[in-house]
């Protein structure tokens, strides 16, 4: 995956996508900076052999693992709050009501209804062109932020009530990126199959999806080189509130 919305060529028939002595102590002096920088960076270890040392996509799978636990310790966590304030809050009906209405809309409550979840995938590992289309680059068969993105616009402007990306409820704060073929959504990291589930009245989520240019754009590739579309209709489908963090620096009230 990339993060970069232009990373895809536009195929054809898709849319046309610094002698002597002062030489010498150069020589030595930079043998001695690649010397003292390698030792640096190894801390005496063996840069090639070292196993202690991780690959940098362990390093983020863990911390996403550590991310994961620590939200749901979290979430946990609030759940208690929440339960011992309304033993006696103190508050009236009226004032109950509207927090209930700032949670829906804030995303951090549960909501259930019909909806559909739209899965998106890498094209085979063998995948070729279909005739009548050019052989794909690598960028061709694999799945982009902007994929993702479009699809999550979509479905916000079929009036969805809640959006969730894999297992994680979006918010306003909420941010879909990817690092090399892999999405990381708040702190946890992902690799493909993409499933993204909507609630709202499915016929206008279905219909947001045609009307979307750039959905049009991917399913074209969809067609020529295998990349996965899939569309269910969901019945009764529950979506779980937010329960993480908000790094939210700045706000201020819709309606005053």
């Amino acid at each position: 995956m990339s993060n970069s919305a232009n990373s895809r060529p536009v195929p054809v028939h898709l849319v046309k996508r610094r002698a002597g002595r002062v030489l010498t102590a150069a020589v030595f002096a930079v043998a001695g900076l690649i010397f003292v920088t390698s030792f640096n960076t190894a801390r005496g270890t063996d840069l090639r052999t070292d196993d202690s040392l991780l690959k940098l996509s362990d390093l983020i799978r863990e911390r996403s693992g550590r991310n994961g636990d620590l939200e749901r310790s979290t979430g946990a966590l609030r759940d208690e709050v929440d339960s011992l304030a309304d033993r006696d809050d103190g508050s009236t009906r009226a004032e109950d009501a509207r927090l209930g209405a700032l949670e829906r809309t804030a995303g951090t409550s549960p909501v259930r209804g019909p909806g559909l979840t739209v899965t998106l995938d890498d094209a085979p590992a063998n995948a070729r062109a279909t005739p009548g289309y050019p052989e794909p680059q690598a960028n061709d068969l694999v799945i982009h932020q902007q994929d993702l993105q479009a699809v999550v616009n979509a479905l916000w402007a079929g009036g969805a009530r809640g959006v969730q990306v894999m297992d994680q409820r979006l918010i306003s704060t909420s941010a879909v990126r990817c690092v090399g073929n892999t999405l990381i959504l708040q702190g946890r990291v992902y690799s493909p199959p993409y499933k993204i589930t909507a609630v709202g009245d499915r016929d206008r989520l279905e219909q947001a999806l045609e009307r979307s240019s750039a959905i049009q754009n991917y399913r074209l590739y969809v067609k020529a080189y295998g990349l996965g579309w899939k569309v269910d209709e969901r019945g009764a489908v529950t979506l779980p509130g937010y329960s993480g963090t908000v790094d939210l620096h700045h706000a201020k009230p819709l309606n005053p």
